[in-house]
């Protein structure tokens, strides 16, 4: 009977096994075959210094003024025209709103979709007390060592001039395209978009017009970040996270401290706050995430090969280590964060009102709705107060892996950084993108920029840079994506 026993588990691990394997073997790579292609000859060092003189513009955005260092954007813009002189001379440009900007190459067929390019030209201000940590200064257009350094090299200039000198290279050269090209940079990106890119999507909305696909800022090129994986992996965002952030506010009685009530305002605020963090909303596996993972599955080795390849069995494993990583965590589930919190202004005094802050970050498929019948449920107390704060926005549509305009982004980044595996991926921040919606089927966020672990700290950090290097290699993905899009790939894509 034992020995029955054994043998029955022994086939039951050696059928688990087989199909383990099988699974692995049969996830083959979803990785597009590239032919080696020409690179457009790039004089390194000049485009350096350009990118560099242009982080001198203290183009800092602010929640409050709207027009805040108009004269830093003003200095920007003349330099841009001085800097790109067939740009100025052959596309069409439009000031939107204070600062924005939109330029139109007009293309020779006039049935096809545009698409657009996006980046914008604000950046955030060096956290204060910060400044003697910089290796060098934040606005100070230094090249050194190899590397651009400079408040916006990364976020955002580093896309706008890469982009621009692109555009310049193929104006120069005689390249027309036949597909219509918008660029788009907005000045108010990192405090929200309201004035800029809001403002230039309304107007193309206005004007009727329908793209290809949009590409704005996003996910990166990363090294080494991913367990199990020799190759760099280039993550297209193919949708982001909504934002959600909702007020609780609960007003009591004033009071002394020397006769405090059994409940006071700060123990009953505290007590919800402690129940929206110990119940957060549930992970999973699925959408974004796990096409990401069934992507990435057959170009990774050893177990986590085999652990991607069988999420049927491995999902739960997986989804406990992911867990327990904030950036990875954040992929899985909507996201709970206390961020602000006021109350009182006396050590001896009970204070009658306290506000707390909560911002959640709302996949796809979650909604502001769906949030806020999530905090009622969870802290079940009616007496605090829930209020959606102003600057809300549900998550983005998921647009298509499978379009035509995808496999114009998959293509270029693979022609264009060697080694590199592509895969779907889901942004987690805010995009200006966002406003976009009903413009295009396809709004992708991709930035051509290398990145490991030790660079992830420069990102709105200190020492932000990119290197000459990489800077090259962002404007070649941009002269190619340029080449790659110019020509409509079917008649399905044009307009009516």
């Amino acid at each position: 009977m034992i020995r029955r026993f054994f043998f029955f588990l022994a086939s039951i691990l050696l059928l688990l096994i087989i199909v383990l394997a099988g699974n692995t073997l049969l996830h083959g790579s979803q990785q597009i075959a590239v032919a080696p292609t020409t690179q457009v000859t790039i004089d390194e060092q000049a485009a350096a210094r350009r990118l560099a003189a242009s982080l001198s513009f203290v183009t800092i955005s602010s929640q409050t003024e709207v027009n805040a260092n108009a004269a830093e954007f003003q200095k920007l813009h003349a330099f841009i025209d001085q800097s790109y002189p067939h740009i100025r001379a052959t596309l069409k440009r439009e000031t939107i709103g204070a600062n924005s900007l939109l330029y139109k190459w007009e293309g020779t067929d006039t049935t096809a979709k545009p698409i657009l390019l996006m980046a914008h030209q604000d950046v955030v201000p060096i956290a204060p007390g910060t400044e003697q940590l910089w290796q060098q200064p934040p606005f100070g257009s230094k090249v050194h060592d190899g590397f651009i350094w400079g408040r916006g090299a990364w976020d955002d200039k580093g896309n706008l001039f890469a982009i621009l000198e692109a555009v310049e290279t193929l104006v120069t050269s005689g390249h027309q395209p036949q597909r219509t090209i918008y660029l788009a940079f907005g000045h108010d990106e990192e405090v929200g978009g309201i004035h800029g890119a809001k403002a230039i999507a309304e107007l193309l909305k206005s004007r009727q017009i329908q793209f290809e696909y949009v590409l704005d800022e996003g996910m990166l090129v990363t090294e080494g970040i991913l367990k199990g994986l020799d190759k760099s992996a280039a993550l297209i965002g193919v949708a982001e996270k909504g934002y959600a952030s909702v007020q609780l506010s609960l007003d009591t009685t004033p009071g002394h401290s020397s006769m405090p009530p059994q409940q006071t305002a700060i123990g009953m605020m505290s007590l919800a706050l402690s129940k929206l963090e110990q119940h957060q909303l549930p992970a999973n596996i699925r959408g974004v995430a796990l096409d990401m993972f069934n992507t990435i599955a057959p170009e990774m080795h050893g177990i986590n090969r085999v652990v991607l390849s069988n999420l049927w069995l491995f999902s739960p494993l997986l989804q406990h280590e992911l867990e327990k990583s904030g950036s990875t965590n954040a992929m899985l589930r909507t996201t709970t964060a206390l961020t602000m919190v006021h109350a009182g202004n006396k050590d001896n005094v009970l204070p009658g009102n306290i506000q707390a802050t909560v911002n959640f970050r709302t996949l796809p498929g979650d909604t502001q709705a769906s949030v806020m019948e999530h905090i009622k449920n969870t802290i079940d107390n009616t007496s605090i107060h829930l209020q959606n704060m102003v600057g809300n926005s549900e998550p983005s549509k998921v647009s298509p892996s499978t379009s035509n305009a995808y496999e114009t982004i998959n293509r270029t980044i693979r022609e264009t950084f060697e080694n590199t595996i592509v895969a779907p991926g889901l942004m987690l921040g805010a995009t200006d993108s966002r406003y976009f919606e009903g413009l295009s089927e396809n709004i992708f966020k991709f930035s051509p920029v290398r990145a490991g672990n030790d660079d992830l700290p420069r990102f709105h950090g200190t020492n932000e840079r990119i290197s000459i290097k990489n800077y090259a290699e962002m404007i070649r993905f941009y002269h190619q994506l340029i080449l790659n899009s110019s020509k409509p790939s079917n008649e399905k894509e044009k307009t009516k």
